[in-house]
């Protein structure tokens, strides 16, 4: 069994001061390469032999939304909105922050920090995105079923979108961006130097997107901002149909698979929850706000929500596991690390396999205002 050392760097999950070692030494790249020699695959094999993921294909082509269209003259206040979602969540009256980075603090801080945590939030959306603009393409390369190729090309121009859509968001309404979170950032990389392409599957479409689609209805929900809820909704739609994408196709080849092969995927999935979950810390923007990030964070940590929004992250995460049978394969090995991490408590919610039907916003918003077929 390989220690937890090897997998993540350290002995314990929650070991603090080794989370933060771990920082972005390169804020100001413009670049960042990462060698992969991943085979590019051709089939010569065009036969429509995956029902499943031919039903998906046709539900990306007619799901397919343009930025544009989007509300984009609605103008935002981002210290209103700052204000708004403090008024919801209220952690800055929570508790006696006598003796703490906190003990000073104003409406005038809490304020800004809402503001420079929103800047945060949609960067790392925004570079996890490009991720999977990335990945997705190398999955068309590497995938060698010609349904998974064929669906793989819708999923690049949603995460071009998604991309797109961010990047338009941060720039013209918000008030600043923060590099790629060290965290996110080594596990990008993992996911796509590695050259079996089930693992940038497991990686990107089971692990990065399912948390993201998570955060994404986390976010919606408590968020008052028109424009970006209307966004959130239009990605989540997309979000939904990639995790699909990943638990029908690698449910098919995981079946195929020995123990030992088996155990890596389930040890990758593990590696990518946690490095997932250290990302949320957001130390860089304790940082930015002037206070010690090891003590800013440990009375977050005591937040009474904290752990019901941490384990909300990976409500998608656990069951999409179990559906892929990697939960309880061999030992359960994967179950006792999301034991550890105090997740498991999510095994049999929903999984992402007909989600997607349930979350197509575009087909809800044609159905409302374009007339029925053959009455036009």
């Amino acid at each position: 069994m390989i220690p937890n050392s090897e997998l993540i760097g350290r002995d314990h999950v929650d070991d603090l001061d080794a989370i933060l070692a771990v920082t972005n030494t390169a804020v100001d790249e413009v670049q960042h390469a990462v060698s992969s020699d991943a085979d590019a695959v051709f089939t010569w094999n065009y036969e429509r032999s995956r029902p499943a993921l031919v039903k998906l294909y046709e539900k990306a082509k007619t799901s397919m939304w343009n930025a544009n269209d989007l509300p984009w003259d609605i103008d935002v206040d981002q210290e209103k909105v700052a204000a708004e979602n403090q008024n919801q969540n209220g952690f800055n009256r929570q508790g006696d922050f006598m003796g703490t980075p906190f003990a000073k603090w104003g409406d005038k801080e809490w304020i800004q920090f809402g503001v420079e945590s929103q800047n945060w939030t949609l960067s790392q959306f925004l570079h996890g995105e490009q991720g999977a603009l990335i990945c997705t393409a190398q999955i068309v390369e590497t995938v060698p079923w010609i349904d998974a190729k064929y669906y793989a090309a819708t999923q690049v121009m949603d995460e071009a979108r998604h991309v797109e859509v961010f990047s338009r968001y941060l720039n013209t309404k918000l008030s600043g961006h923060y590099p790629i979170n060290a965290h996110l950032e080594m596990l990008l990389d993992d996911i796509v130097a590695d050259r079996r392409w089930d693992m940038t599957y497991l990686g990107m479409q089971i692990m990065v997107e399912g948390l993201a689609l998570a955060a994404f209805g986390f976010l919606h929900q408590m968020t008052t901002e028109p424009l970006l809820k209307k966004l959130l909704r239009y990605v989540m739609s997309d979000e939904a149909r990639h995790v699909a994408f990943g638990v029908l196709s690698l449910q098919e080849y995981y079946a195929q698979l020995d123990a030992g092969e088996i155990r890596e995927r389930q040890e990758f999935a593990f590696e990518a929850a946690v490095r997932m979950r250290d990302r949320f810390l957001q130390q860089e923007t304790w940082e930015r706000m002037g206070v010690d990030v090891k003590e800013a964070i440990k009375v977050m940590q005591q937040a009474p929500d904290r752990p019901v929004f941490q384990g909300l992250l990976f409500s998608k995460i656990v069951p999409n596991c179990k559906k892929l049978g990697l939960l309880d394969a061999g030992d359960g090995w994967l179950r006792d690390r999301f034991t550890e991490l105090g997740v498991i408590q999510f095994e049999d919610w929903l999984d992402t396999g007909e989600e997607y039907a349930q979350l197509d916003e575009v087909a809800k918003d044609r159905a409302l205002t374009e007339p029925p077929r053959g009455h036009r």
